[in-house]
């Protein structure tokens, strides 16, 4: 059996942006084999799945396979693992490969040894971008009762996770030349209206603070508007960044910003949803008594928490999510060893009857 090290350092040299995950996967379910686990592969996922033979829950360790691309900046090859100290640099080293090296040697670790129910490894694809997989793998896998997220936190636990609502502002004004602007009658100009709104935003939903997350941030990206130089535009539009808490459900935070806004409200994204781990987690209670130094967080990056965010859940692994999608990304490799260990005593504890 590979060291979770070396099944990095394996992982990291093949590429596997989104969308191009095959040849990893292959890897992966080849590699759980070669240690004993049962492994199927699919359009989904790579899924492993550990029988204790005796009823019980099952957890799920769940991370992604895919990697953003390269981009500029590197000073080494973003595909070719290269050690340096306690460091391994490699596009996709922390976020998330080095979570899905731990998970799956963690279940070669408790094989034969799981006490009750079962334990899954699931590793989606297309996590990076909109066409993530784990929706379709989480429900081919069965009821899960809990699940353990491999995404970087320096393993820190994350007991909540922002959502991502996205919205276009949209003001609509009247067309005419510059010049006549302000004396030809009733006048709107787009781009004021929308700036008047946009000056709006700065709390706009800050009554309802979330315990770890704290408030709902409204964030304008991205701006058009204008037809010529010399005239008046009669549409302007702002996209909207909107960083949601369970404290806001999206469909009643979108009523809220439209009821106090002028311009129209278009939501044009809001799949990815806050997700928090039950006040009564089992599965929590288990990771502390693991590690009673045990450091929790709220997330303000998005994951495959979604999928499963009516489980009893949490998100936690090897990295730093600051070097996530970086030139000369990197893991610290004690993480992920310790990771390792981790995880497969958080599973004896959690499926312990």
């Amino acid at each position: 059996m590979p060291t979770e090290i070396e099944l990095l350092k394996e992982l990291v040299a093949i590429p596997s942006v989104s969308g191009a995950e095959a040849a990893v996967a292959r890897y992966l379910e080849m590699a759980a084999r070669d240690a004993g686990l049962s492994a199927r592969r699919d359009d989904a996922s790579v899924t492993i799945t550990l029988e204790s033979g005796r009823p019980g829950r099952t957890l799920a360790f769940i991370s992604h396979l895919d990697v953003v691309p390269p981009g500029e900046g590197w000073t080494r090859d973003p595909f070719t693992p290269v050690v340096e100290g306690d460091l391994l640099y490699g596009r996709g080293s922390g976020d998330a490969k080095a979570s899905v090296a731990a998970m799956t040697l963690a279940a070669a670790d408790l094989a034969g040894t799981l006490p009750t129910g079962r334990l899954l490894v699931i590793c989606g694809y297309g996590e990076e971008t909109k066409a993530t997989t784990m929706a379709s793998a989480v429900a081919r896998a069965g009821s899960i009762d809990a699940a353990i997220v491999g995404e970087p936190t320096n393993l820190a636990v994350a007991v909540a996770q922002r959502g991502l609502m996205m919205a276009d502002l949209v003001a609509r004004g009247d067309q005419r030349h510059a010049g006549y602007a302000a004396s030809d009658g009733a006048f709107t100009n787009a781009i004021t209206a929308l700036a008047k709104d946009l000056a709006r935003l700065d709390g706009i939903v800050a009554e309802r603070p979330h315990a770890v997350l704290g408030p709902t941030t409204v964030t304008p990206t991205m701006l058009q508007g204008g037809v010529s130089r010399n005239v008046t535009p009669p549409v302007a539009k702002a996209v909207l960044d909107i960083r949601s808490t369970p404290a806001w459900p999206h469909p009643e935070l979108a009523e809220a910003l439209q009821r106090r806004l002028e311009c129209e409200l278009i939501v044009t994204s809001d799949r990815l949803v806050p997700c928090e781990t039950p006040a009564d987690s089992r599965l929590l209670a288990a990771a502390r008594r693991v590690n009673p130094s045990l450091v929790t967080f709220g997330s303000p990056t998005c994951s495959d928490w979604v999928f499963v965010r009516d489980c009893d859940a949490l998100k936690c692994g090897p990295g730093t999510s600051r070097r996530s999608h970086t030139a000369d990304e990197c893991v610290d490799l004690p993480e992920v060893t310790a990771a390792r260990a981790f995880y497969a005593r958080v599973a004896q504890e959690y499926l312990h009857d």
